[in-house]
């Protein structure tokens, strides 16, 4: 797999390496993991999810720093935690290709700084970037980078110092579900919709590395409000009404159905038009592989009938993630999260994977 974005600015040598914690940041929670290395593998340690209040965090943008170094000082306290892995906000990451010819070429990276204001709206000095080489001949680089605005790091940066929590590494959100949910070292094409709360993502990965990315405000929040409206209930009555039937078919109540469908219809389109994207948007005069099948993940991608839904309607293949895929043999060991809250935490699973032979 590729290496940790950003990683270059926080590399961690073997022997100072402290239990691997991976820490999910989102608008509304913080969710964390702990693996440890035992005899018998890897094995499950702390885990957990803290709540971050409205407007602490917008969009990715940490709003309030002061209140969000309380979050983060009591996650501290509470699990003793004292580095962690941390991912980055999608909505604020650009991720661009580009040819950079070997002609006079002396140095990539300040090649790719000089062509930044080309492909980003943010000026050079305003951003800070990563990149993977996808392909090389005798000519030049097929070059992938990935850059967010250098305010956002820096707000980040300062609310872990500000709580004494060092930071391994930044990483995109896209890049660790990848390695939660794909085998290590299968380099096939495959889109991931990560289907959350508050917002859903759809992530291309081909060849390890993630390719695209692409946020869409439509999450398991926008149903159940529906399902409450719909039926003039409360929301706790909505979201197990929800949990509980899901898009099936065979309900009784077709209203229910037909609310939830409606807004399930707007996430597989979307979907469906990335996925066409794809395999018609070439790079140069290269034709990008064929995704190979759509795996779902997120807390609210258990819907029931979700994956066959998408299946049967997009005429693919379609799978529930198995966030343990990198981690452990579930024949032999069974984490102690059930598999629906797993889906959840395919994130933090996979940033805390990187301290286990992908660096």
């Amino acid at each position: 797999m590729s290496r940790s974005l950003f990683n270059i600015l926080f590399p961690t040598p073997k022997f100072l390496a402290m239990p691997s914690f991976g820490l999910d940041i989102s608008d509304e929670s913080l969710k964390f993991v702990e693996l440890i290395t035992t005899p018998s593998g890897i094995k499950l340690g702390r885990y957990g999810e803290r709540k971050i209040p409205i407007g602490i965090i917008e969009s990715g943008k940490i709003k309030d720093l002061k209140k969000m170094e309380e979050i983060l000082i009591a996650l501290k306290k509470d699990e003793k935690i004292k580095s962690v892995r941390v991912s980055l906000p999608e909505e604020q990451v650009y991720l661009f290709e580009f040819r950079l010819e070997k002609a006079e070429l002396e140095n990539i990276r300040e090649s790719i700084e000089l062509s930044l204001e080309e492909h980003i709206p943010i000026s050079a000095q305003d951003a800070v970037f990563d990149y993977e080489i996808l392909d090389e001949d005798e000519k030049g680089f097929d070059i992938q980078v990935s850059a967010i605005p250098k305010n956002i790091i820096d707000a980040y940066l300062s609310v872990f110092k500000n709580s004494a929590i060092r930071i391994q590494s930044f990483e995109l959100e896209a890049q660790a579900v990848s390695r939660a949910v794909i085998k290590k070292d299968d380099l096939d094409t495959y889109m991931i919709v990560d289907f959350g709360q508050k917002r859903t993502g759809i992530f291309v990965v081909s060849g390890g590395i993630v390719m695209f990315t692409s946020t869409i405000d439509i999450g398991g929040l926008i149903l159940t409000n529906m399902i409450a409206k719909s039926f003039k209930i409360t929301f706790e009555e909505a979201e197990k009404m929800k949990r509980k039937y899901g898009l099936e078919r065979n309900t009784e109540n077709r209203e229910l159905f037909s609310v939830i469908l409606n807004n399930i219809s707007i996430l597989r389109d979307e979907t469906m038009k990335h996925f066409i994207y794809w395999h018609t948007h070439k790079e140069g005069d290269k034709d990008h592989p064929q995704i190979k099948k759509i795996i779902l993940c997120g807390g609210d991608s258990n819907l029931i009938g979700l994956a066959e839904y998408f299946s049967v309607s997009t005429k693919n293949t379609v799978e529930m993630a198995n966030v343990w895929i990198n981690i452990t043999n579930t024949e032999k060991y069974v984490p102690e999260i059930e598999f629906e809250q797993s889906l959840s935490y395919a994130a933090a699973l996979g940033l805390a994977l990187g301290d286990f032979e992908y660096d």
